[in-house]
């Protein structure tokens, strides 16, 4: 695990002072160890948190006669199989790590070997023999790669602030990047908040040559949920299948040549891991967990149901931060808007194992191909909808929009008239519409297409026909996945120098799920979904925890406006250079805090949504000056 960096040139040579700056941005990355290869208009670095092959997987690391190179951030599960492959086709090895693996592999059978990776990563290759460079990033986009290319060349590394460091011009904030933050509070791929830098998205490859020609592929597809019972495969045998290989997918992740544990919550998908983690382990599982002071926000009780029960080295912490600090903090580290607030407790949560431990395991990803977000449960239920009339849709949508602001059910009628399933699934994970309508200002809505569909939406969707539960779910592995969750986790738990691993997003176990219909994920009772997984190794957990509604990795905001953070949302929201941006009406946010701030309403969602918003623009103005927004 690590943070890589680079670039190539069409013309001219490059420099190590210039990759070995990209680098020393990502030092929280890699703390153990740096590397760096240099040659004609190449140059590529690493920083490396040093996890298998203690002694000699340096990198970069080059193939026998040196004429390719590689950097690599990420973990290879299955390299030991595809290096015992290799040694059989003639390839010979330097090192036992999983780096070199990458070598040969891509000597071996070029791009088309990244399919057989099983993992997580982002590497890049340089190959001097033909003058081109190759960077490729794992299936669902657990590890960042960003890029861009320029009239000079390219340059990619694995946080935005290493192509900053190069040179690369951040002049122009994308807006529409911007109105999606808005809408979502996350970026989702290929976007970034600059105009002309992207991510490379998830599964996908870039070769660039130092003439300039650019080509681009995509190695693997998110499967589409099914639409009914698989032929060949009960609901039995299916769950057999999920604890066989969701045990593997544990196993293969706990290899490792430093100290291991795991983040556990009082939810299902961290409780499930532990379990697994600690039945394939002859040491006990050290495991990792905190709660807060307010009521609400404390899952340590539901916690130590596990860790008894499986007898863990359990480590757990009542956090008491300092919120105005930790504000800012994030903002530094996700280097464009990012607004779920999750991230606190993610942060916190790897600060403290990362005391005791180098890796941990995580439970992200399992509501995202086992159907575990209320939203999903929603859209299901809000099937009956669509028996409505046209013609009554209008009437309660006309309705809806002159009733005041504050009326209970205003937003539900919203929703109930929208044209199709898909447009009030959209409704139902975005910024609520009257809100948007008032609180922001024309320019800022226009992210929003018209008509009856959210367009801009499109790319994250099944491309064959699917039923609704089916295209919700595949949103959220296509889009939330990898632009919030897996953003979330890499950043934070990177920011401590703590590698994290998802045994969930397993391409194996993934696939498996999508073969299942919803209606085997769905449940509706407790809890939303994850019905065939939780009947798969429900004899595993406690029975409390199994009968416990699902609470998300939340954080106290709202009392926290209300308290330690109420002066520091105030000064910036409030503030002149906030409101000369021209992104919200001043009286209509007035009020919303206002209302937060008397205990009327709950608005921390979207105060915490522009707060962060603002502190970026301010870390911005004060690192590279003033940046004007841009439409693509």
């Amino acid at each position: 695990m690590c943070g890589i960096a680079g670039y190539v040139l069409r013309n001219g040579v490059a420099n190590l002072a210039t990759v070995r700056a990209m680098c020393d941005q990502i030092k929280h990355r890699g703390p153990d160890d740096e590397g760096f290869h240099v040659q004609d208009g190449c140059a590529i670095g690493m920083r490396r948190l040093s996890i298998i092959d203690l002694n000699s997987g340096h990198q970069p690391i080059a193939n026998e006669d040196q004429s390719i190179w590689v950097v690599f951030n990420g973990e290879i599960y299955n390299y030991q199989e595809l290096r015992r492959n290799l040694i059989g086709q003639g390839h010979r090895f330097r090192t036992e790590s999983d780096t070199e693996v990458l070598l040969h592999l891509y000597e071996q059978e070029g791009e088309q070997g990244i399919a057989r990776l099983r993992g997580m990563f982002a590497y890049a290759i340089w190959d001097s023999t033909r003058r081109e460079l190759l960077i490729a990033r794992d299936r669902f986009g657990k590890k960042p790669l960003y890029y861009a290319v320029r009239p000079e060349g390219l340059y990619f590394g694995s946080e935005l602030k290493c192509l900053r460091a190069a040179g690369v011009p951040f002049d122009h904030i994308d807006r529409e990047a911007l109105q999606l933050y808005l809408r979502l509070t996350y970026i989702p791929d290929p976007w970034t908040a600059y105009h002309g830098i992207g991510k490379l998205e998830p599964a996908s490859w870039i070769r660039y040559r130092c003439d300039g020609a650019i080509q681009q592929g995509i190695y693997w597809s998110l499967p589409t949920p099914a639409e009914g019972e698989p032929p060949g495969l009960s609901q039995e045998e299916a769950r057999t299948r999920l604890r066989d290989i969701f045990d593997e997918s544990v196993r293969i992740r706990m290899i490792a040549d430093v100290p291991l544990g795991a983040f556990l919550s009082g939810g299902i998908d961290s409780a499930s891991i532990v379990a697994s983690m600690a039945r394939q382990s002859s040491q006990p599982v050290k495991t990792f967990s905190i709660g807060f002071e307010e009521r609400g926000f404390n899952e340590l009780p539901l916690a130590r149901l596990i860790a008894s029960k499986y007898q863990t080295d359990h480590h757990e912490l009542i956090v008491r931060p300092s919120a105005v600090e930790l504000v800012s903090k994030l903002v530094g580290h996700f280097d464009e808007p990012f607004g779920d607030s999750s991230a606190i407790p993610t942060y916190l949560v790897s600060e403290f194992a990362a005391q005791h431990v180098k890796v941990v395991l995580t439970g992200d990803g399992g509501d995202e191909i086992f159907a575990g977000y209320p939203s999903t449960l929603k859209v299901h239920r809000l099937r009956k909808v669509d028996a409505l009339p046209l013609t009554a849709r209008r009437a309660i949508s006309w309705i809806a929009s002159k009733l005041p602001y504050a009326a209970y059910g205003k937003n539900f009628l919203r929703l109930i008239s929208r044209p199709s399933a898909l447009d009030r699934y959209f409704e139902l994970i975005s910024m609520p519409y009257f809100m948007r309508q008032r609180l922001l200002q024309p320019a800022w809505r226009s992210a929003e297409a018209g008509g009856d569909s959210n367009r801009i939406f499109d790319r994250y969707l099944p491309d064959e026909p699917a039923d609704i539960v089916n295209q919700t779910l595949y949103f959220e592995m296509a889009a939330n996945l990898s632009g919030d969750m897996l953003v979330k986790v890499d950043r934070m738990s990177m920011a401590n120098s703590l590698e994290a691993r998802c045994p969930f997003l397993d391409h194996h176990l993934a696939e498996l799920a999508a073969r299942m219909p919803y209606e085997w994920k769905i449940d509706g009772t407790v809890r939303p979904g994850k019905r065939i997984f939780v009947e798969a190794i429900a004899d595993r957990l406690p029975p409390e925890l199994l009968a416990a509604p699902k609470a998300g990795f939340g954080v106290p905001l709202a009392s926290w406006f209300r308290g330690p953070l109420r002066s520091f949302l105030w000064d910036h929201l409030t503030s002149a250079r906030f409101c000369n941006r021209d992104i919200c009406e001043p009286e209509f946010l007035n009020q919303l805090m206002v209302e937060h701030d008397c205990g009327r309403r709950d608005n921390y969602h979207v105060l915490w949504r522009l707060l962060m918003l603002e502190v970026w623009f301010e870390q911005q103005e004060q690192g590279i000056g003033v940046a004007q927004p841009t439409c693509r």
